[in-house]
């Protein structure tokens, strides 16, 4: 009992003693911070912040989110904020920060909604620069943005430098402040889709044929892929590539639609409407995140909310970065096999409206008949 004892009161003062000792060290640190007048510890902030790029391209009419930066361990949250922005002779810049009404999302799009209700109720139209610096550090031009309200770099492809808009960029957090200079913005004019390749990007005017870009009478296409189609005529699989184009693709507009249609047309090599009807393995309720479908013998429509695709996820409508389509059919080949054939294309489109994304068969028809 005696051992116990003096084994209780060793270890009472023993923890008195450490008490004690604690107590006397942040006495210390309190005393030496008073005497020596020791600054509050801050954030760290490095001189080597930079972004992978400091050459902005964005394309007008699209939201884009540009430029990748390394802060070098710097403590977060940063702040940034754009100073300084000029043209390269000097003159102020205003056109990036006008203000126009953008779409903001509020809760998550997935892909799985089931009317365009449902999808307008997600988002809402918000008051924001054309231009700006989110709190991650990226910037992100809005597709608000025109080439009415921001003029884009010359048709001539020329570079000067009085045509380039240059501004700072200022970080901060409570270390300190990094000025980072001269970033550079050099707009592309509006491509209201993608692809583009039937569109000139300097002057938003036909391409031309990359094998002959001097021919005026010859003109780019966009694509689609083909698997397994064979012409009517030639019993060959048809191409579209830039030495053949059997088929092309256009992406335009058409009247008379409620603003909110997107619709699919397929043209004849004498450019008659074809019926959707031919391509029998179509999954039209699954072609796109579209609703209350209309099917005539010259078209399928449905009711869409822009942009395609409305953010960049992976859902059964798209791959990602692009709304994705197939049309296919079948048909009995030799021996009686059945033999399926298949087309289609990855796309976006950014302005609202009604358009319709046109296959023309130009240089010869499908083939359906069985063998």
């Amino acid at each position: 009992m005696e051992h116990r004892e003096k084994i209780r009161r060793r270890f009472r003062y023993g923890s008195s003693t450490i008490w004690s000792g604690a107590l006397v060290m942040l006495l210390l640190v309190g005393s030496c911070k008073e005497i020596y007048n020791l600054p509050e510890e801050k954030d760290f902030i490095s001189e080597n912040i930079n972004y992978q790029s400091k050459i902005l391209e964005p394309v007008l009419g699209r939201t884009s989110l540009l430029g990748n930066i390394s802060t070098d361990n710097s403590t977060l949250p940063l702040t940034f904020e754009i100073v300084n922005p000029r043209y390269g002779d000097g003159r102020p810049v205003t056109d990036l920060f006008q203000t126009r009404e953008v779409w903001v999302w509020d809760a998550a799009y997935d892909g799985l909604e089931t009317s365009l209700e449902e999808i307008e109720a997600k988002r809402h139209l918000e008051e924001r620069p054309l231009f700006e610096v989110r709190e991650s550090g990226q910037f992100i031009m809005w597709a608000a943005s025109t080439n009415e309200l921001i003029e884009p770099r010359p048709t001539d492809s020329s570079n000067l430098v009085q045509d380039i808009r240059f501004f700072d960029l200022k970080i901060t957090n409570t270390g300190g402040e990094v000025l980072l200079k001269d970033f550079q913005v050099i707009p592309w004019r509006e491509r209201p889709y993608e692809p583009s390749t039937d569109i000139n990007p300097y002057t938003g005017e036909v391409a031309p044929d990359p094998l002959d870009p001097e021919n005026p009478n010859k003109r780019d296409y966009i694509r689609p892929w083909l698997r397994n189609v064979i012409g009517e005529s030639t019993d060959l699989s048809l191409r579209s590539d830039d030495e053949k184009k059997d088929v092309v693709v256009y992406i335009r507009p058409f009247e008379g639609g409620s603003g909110k249609n997107l619709r699919f047309v397929f043209l004849d090599k004498e450019g008659n409407p074809m019926n959707p009807d031919l391509f029998n393995e179509t999954k039209w309720d699954q072609l796109v995140h579209g609703f209350n479908m209309v099917k005539t013998d010259e078209y399928v429509q449905y009711d869409v909310a822009y942009p395609i695709p409305l953010v960049n996820i992976n859902t059964r409508f798209t791959n990602g970065s692009n709304a994705k389509v197939e049309f296919s059919y079948s048909r009995k080949g030799f021996g009686g096999n059945l033999t399926t054939a298949a087309f289609g294309l990855d796309f976006r489109i950014f302005e609202p409206g009604d358009w319709e994304i046109v296959f023309h068969f130009r240089g010869d028809n499908p083939k359906f008949e069985d063998e």
